[in-house]
């Protein structure tokens, strides 16, 4: 029997409640690559944008520019070069620059006016040349010198949103061309963001545009959904000929489209690496093709991009007395698939210290308890884990915990009694054991009408 409709939908609401009440007003800088701007659902991100800022959100913009930089450089006759992904002009090219910056920053104001929304468009950036690198001159290339932060501060304590262009002033006022994606990496990390969005065009991190290391998990759509930087270490080495640092002239067109949205996926992810390690608490590749994107990575556990993260997004701990009702709740559907044993709440009393559950962001996902009938043997029992985490390998980590757990007080050996999960169980090294073999205590509950069967896994102390 599934759970009826009505409570799936409850849960649902339940989840964005709890976010919005966790991020009331957190900072959140968001990257909306230009293709996405050029884009039919452009308008629908705003709208979601505003409908973020709307539940308390504080939003930074920064739009992406090189298209529309391209396009007014070449009407121009202007050539540029790339190096290591910046772009090297002529001091000619900067008033043209400059305007096509501004265009894109008052295209997105323009948007956000259609939804009641006020943004400003600031020189917030303090810039200096890139000067002369490696024997190369970088002329109206810049990077972050300084910002504003006290100006910035104030515009998002009023209800603004501030959009930045991708320009910074000296301070004699000469300007500097920033790469949009580094300038919005660089506004989180100087202002300890919460949260650092990458919204790209077909940002999909799957097996069927990545090589994906054997041991991240994957969504039920066969994406990443969450790295951590280790983990983003060993993706970034399984796809290292994917890289954005090559010198191209004038454009992309050495590359295939797929290449090139590879290649930027691969330089944002980079990115997000250096953003989580300076400070931002989380960064996220969204993929900018897919309507309602931006909300449903906010306001939902495992979201529709890939999270990037240092340590702090979900969690194992011991189980409390607090957590009886959500772990109830959890166990509900593997209970009516008969998957579980039914619990009462003052067996869940009785028994709660020997569970652990898996927290993620404030909310009970997983659970699982080891009961210890004596000092040789113990019991892994009641694992139960969300159906929205099912796919990145919480249950394993879980059934690891509690050996090590059970290695701690030298127990010889752990078992389990399932009716429908054997080949699960047996694939994390469980064996088939006779019931006799059983502790007497457990022996005695154990019922030949459900006919559980019994496995065991011994440890090497």
């Amino acid at each position: 029997m599934q759970e009826s409709p009505i409570l799936q939908k409850a849960e649902r609401i339940r989840d964005v409640i709890r976010y919005i009440k966790r991020f009331k007003n957190a900072t959140v800088v968001i990257y909306i690559d230009d293709d996405i701007i050029d884009s039919p659902l452009f308008v629908s991100h705003i709208r979601d944008i505003a409908l973020i800022h709307q539940a308390g959100l504080r939003v930074i913009i920064v739009p992406g520019a090189r298209k529309k930089i391209d396009e007014v450089l070449s009407q121009n006759k202007i050539s540029w070069t790339y190096q290591n992904g910046i772009r090297v002009t002529s001091n000619e090219a900067m008033p043209l620059i400059k305007n096509a910056a501004f265009d894109a920053a008052n295209v997105v104001m323009t948007s956000l006016a259609g939804e009641n929304l006020t943004a400003v468009i600031g020189n917030w950036v303090r810039a200096r040349g890139k000067g002369v690198l490696s024997g190369v001159d970088y002329g109206t290339a810049g990077e972050i010198d300084k910002l504003d932060d006290e100006t910035i501060k104030t515009v998002l304590n009023s209800g603004f949103i501030p959009i930045f262009p991708c320009i910074g002033w000296s301070l004699n006022g000469k300007p500097y061309n920033i790469s949009s994606a580094q300038l919005s990496s660089q506004i989180a990390t100087h202002l300890q963001a919460d949260k650092l969005f990458f919204l790209l065009p077909n940002a999909e991190l799957s097996e069927k545009t990545f090589t994906i290391p054997k041991d991240l998990g994957l969504s039920p759509e066969g994406c990443v959904p969450a790295m951590n930087i280790e983990e983003l270490d060993e993706f970034l080495k399984a796809n290292k000929k994917l890289t954005s640092g090559s010198n191209k002239v004038n454009s992309e067109l050495s590359r295939t489209e797929s290449e090139s949205e590879k290649a930027k996926i691969i330089s944002m992810l980079n990115l997000a690496k250096k953003s989580v390690e300076s400070g931002v608490t989380r960064v996220h590749i969204l993929n900018g093709s897919i309507e309602g994107t931006l909300p449903c990575e906010i306001f939902s556990d495992l979201g529709s991009g890939t999270m990037i993260y240092k340590s702090n997004y979900g969690k194992f701990r011991a189980m409390r007395r607090e957590d009886i009702s959500a772990v109830l709740s959890l166990m509900r559907p593997f209970v009516k698939k008969e998957i579980l044993l039914p619990r009462s709440e003052s067996q869940m009393e009785a028994e709660y210290n020997d569970f652990i559950v898996y927290e993620l962001d404030g909310a009970v996902r997983a659970c699982a308890a080891l009961h210890i009938y004596d000092r040789t043997q113990a019991e892994i029992a009641a694992l139960a884990v969300d159906e929205t985490c099912a796919h990145i390998g919480i249950g394993p980590k879980m059934i690891e915990y509690l050996i090590e757990k059970a290695k701690t007080i030298s127990i010889e050996s752990v078992f389990i009694l399932t009716t429908q999960t054997a080949d699960w169980f047996e694939k994390q090294g469980f064996v088939p054991d006779k019931i006799e073999t059983l502790p007497e205590k457990r022996r005695k509950l154990w019922n030949p009408q459900r006919g559980s069967k019994l496995f065991r896994l011994k440890l090497h102390l």
